[in-house]
């Protein structure tokens, strides 16, 4: 018990540390926030007394920063370091893009663009999961997102999470699932940090008596691994301490032999447990394993004979003492990522900055400008009208009906009734907001076009397309660092998959004729022996982002490129049953609506083509259908309609008609 408080201790001095370097980052973060949401405080000068609220608020940050927010989410793409790899490069790519589609990146994106573009940066958080269960698989990858105030990043290390010694990340847990995962007895403790489910500080966020703050510490070993220890914030509660947390162990309960994870066993509750036998750093097999090419990893081995799970040639050797005289089981060993399960997002990166440049700090100014001048410019108009100048004595009644009643004692009283309009002038105040506005968008270089409003500087299509395209342009460097990070987090998850996978995943993607095909990913594939006879998994791949990602999610503009190469004669003569058949087969794999029905029925048109040459070359030829020659023929004919190339049928059959070119 001394030693676990003498790590508590050390590391809550860490994380005090940490967060005192960080709390200036932090402050600036509820104030980012409250600037997207349209706050309507006026930030006050330096020594002054708070400003007045503003009563007016053109959000001009939210309106730029959604500006920018895009759908697309980056598709991998790995490539193999060694040649003969490329196969599983390709599998790695499927099964990666098999993940994106079980898990919701579609909300994960949505939320990321725009906290990125608020914070200057943001974090994927990537975990195993070892609750997702099917009957044939165990486990599964998780990726969620962590906002940047919930990641405390060592002090004065701001070049990179991989460059620090540790990091903190907090999270906002029930008591019950603290009770539930750790068996620890968390009622009479209380939450220490609100402002992490806030975005507008601890101030808005008011403590819950249901909910606790959990901190991890994530720090790197000696030996290149990652430890963790974890505590309740706020109290001397431990929940957990692991030197090499993403070391694979196989954990069972003392009290009912079920797995767990070492916490508190879902079965029958017990927090204590026990590592199962075998070796700690792999895992003895007990059968062969078959990988997809069909080759084995023996269960048992027999150096002296050169026999690899295969006894019968070991007994036949000369020499042979049996089981006790050699044999050899193997063990595998288990991967282990060693990698911290944090990837950040920068938006654009800045030197001495942890997070990235913020979009909302560059406009600030420009904000708060237009809230003051908004602001003034209304009271202006609200606090104009019509003066009304009567006669000493004469009253008239302030009320909303039509016609009002004057009593006048002279008919002269009449001539003294007058009305002034005061007129007011705010065009200077709306002039000076609109030049804010425009030096903001100059800023951030988000042009009418890119947003999509009407430009009169662009005086053609082309003019309107290429205007965006360099507004684009400017913008291209977040593009950047958007795929930066989703490189690392493929690069994390496939590890994560070589590290806790036990089992082939079924996956499924399509192929370059537009079907589905059917796959599996084995991650025992990657595992190879080398010439001294130990097992290695290969983790050689690179990976990065496919750049035509963009155009694959948008079926709009696929449709409309394919209709553009069909009508230029790319797919053959237009009108012509092949090249209509190859259009609509494309249209069908870009899931055109009816473009599976259009693609059978131009594929029956050809075929009835093909038939029809047939029995013209047949009777040009004098062959009879059913001979040698016509079977040549007809299978020409069938690897023509696969290939969707009606012009090597048509050479073919006047070859085979004597060289006649009066055959269609």
């Amino acid at each position: 018990m001394k030693l676990e408080a003498d790590h508590l201790s050390s590391w809550q001095k860490r994380f005090e540390r940490a967060k005192s370097s960080y709390d200036k980052e932090l402050i600036r973060m509820d104030w980012r926030e409250q600037l997207y949401n349209g706050t309507h405080e006026i930030k006050p000068a330096k020594n002054r007394k708070k400003a007045k609220d503003a009563a007016h608020v053109r959000n001009i940050v939210a309106e730029l920063i959604e500006s920018q927010v895009s759908s697309t989410i980056p598709l991998p793409k790995v490539t193999a370091v060694r040649e003969r790899d490329e196969h599983l490069a390709k599998k790695i790519e499927n099964w990666l893009r098999n993940e994106i589609n079980r898990l919701p990146f579609e909300e994960l994106n949505d939320q990321d663009e725009r906290t990125t573009y608020i914070q200057g940066g943001d974090h994927f958080f990537v975990e195993w999961d070892t609750t997702e269960r099917t009957h044939t698989s165990e486990g599964a990858v998780e990726v969620n997102l962590q906002h940047p105030k919930t990641v405390i990043p060592q002090a004065g290390v701001l070049t990179g999470i991989e460059d620090m010694d540790y990091c903190f990340v907090l999270a906002a847990r029930t008591k019950k699932w603290i009770r539930d995962t750790y068996g620890k007895d968390v009622e009479n403790a209380r939450e220490a940090d609100t402002g992490i489910r806030s975005v507008g500080g601890a101030e808005e966020a008011e403590e819950n008596e249901e909910l606790l703050t959990q901190v991890y510490a994530y720090w790197r070993n000696r030996a290149g691994g990652i430890g963790l220890f974890s505590w309740v914030n706020g109290t001397d509660i431990v929940l957990e301490d692991t030197e090499d947390y993403q070391a694979r162990r196989k954990l069972v309960c003392k009290k009912c032999g079920e797995y767990g994870d070492g916490h508190r066993c879902r079965s029958c509750g017990s927090t204590s447990f026990q590592e199962q036998g075998g070796e700690p750093d792999g895992h003895t097999l007990a059968e062969d394993i078959q990988k997809s090419d069909g080759s084995i990893i023996p269960a048992w081995t027999y150096p002296q004979y050169g026999g690899a799970g295969d006894t019968a040639a070991a007994e036949g050797a000369d020499g042979y003492a049996g089981a006790e005289g050699g044999i050899v089981q193997t063990v595998l060993p288990y991967y282990k990522p060693n990698v911290y399960p944090i990837v950040l997002r920068k938006n654009v990166s800045q030197f001495g900055r942890y997070l990235g440049g913020s979009d909302v700090d560059k406009i600030e100014d420009q904000q708060e400008s237009i809230k003051k001048l908004s602001t003034k410019a209304l009271e202006k108009v609200l606090k104009g009208g019509s003066l009304v100048a009567l006669p000493a004595g004469l009253r008239i009644k302030s009320t909303d009906e039509e016609v009002k009643r004057v009593d006048i004692r002279n008919p002269a009283d009449l001539q003294k009734i007058g009305v002034f309009n005061m007129e007011v002038d705010n065009g200077a105040d709306l002039n000076m907001a609109a030049l804010f506005y425009e030096e903001g968008r100059s800023t951030l270089g988000i042009t009418d076009s890119f947003q999509g409003k009407r430009d009169t500087t662009a005086t053609s299509g082309t003019a309107k397309q290429f205007a965006a395209q360099q507004s684009a342009g400017r913008l291209e460097s977040k593009r950047v660092m958007k795929d930066a990070a989703y490189q690392r987090l493929f690069e994390i998850m496939f590890k994560f998959a070589l590290a806790y996978m036990d089992e082939p995943r079924d996956i499924v993607y399509t192929d370059g004729h537009g079907g589905k095909v059917h796959d599996v990913f084995n991650p025992y594939d990657f595992l190879e022996q080398d010439a001294a006879g130990e097992w290695y998994w290969n983790d050689q791949f690179l990976f990065s982002v496919d750049s035509s990602a963009s155009l694959v999610q948008n079926r709009e503009a696929l449709w409309q490129e394919t209709r553009m190469n069909y009508q230029q004669g790319c797919y053959g003569p237009v009108g012509e049953a092949e090249g209509l058949y190859v259009f609509w087969r494309n249209m069908a794999r870009h899931h055109y609506p009816g473009a599976e029905d259009m693609e059978q029925l131009f594929r029956e048109k050809m075929e009835q083509q093909t038939e029809q040459m047939q029995e013209q070359a047949a009777s040009a030829a004098g062959g009879i259908p059913g001979s040698a020659e016509m079977e040549a023929i007809g299978d020409q004919a069938a690897a023509a309609i696969a290939e969707g190339d009606q012009a090597m049928l048509r050479q073919q059959m006047f070859v085979n008609g004597g060289g006649r070119n009066d055959l269609p």
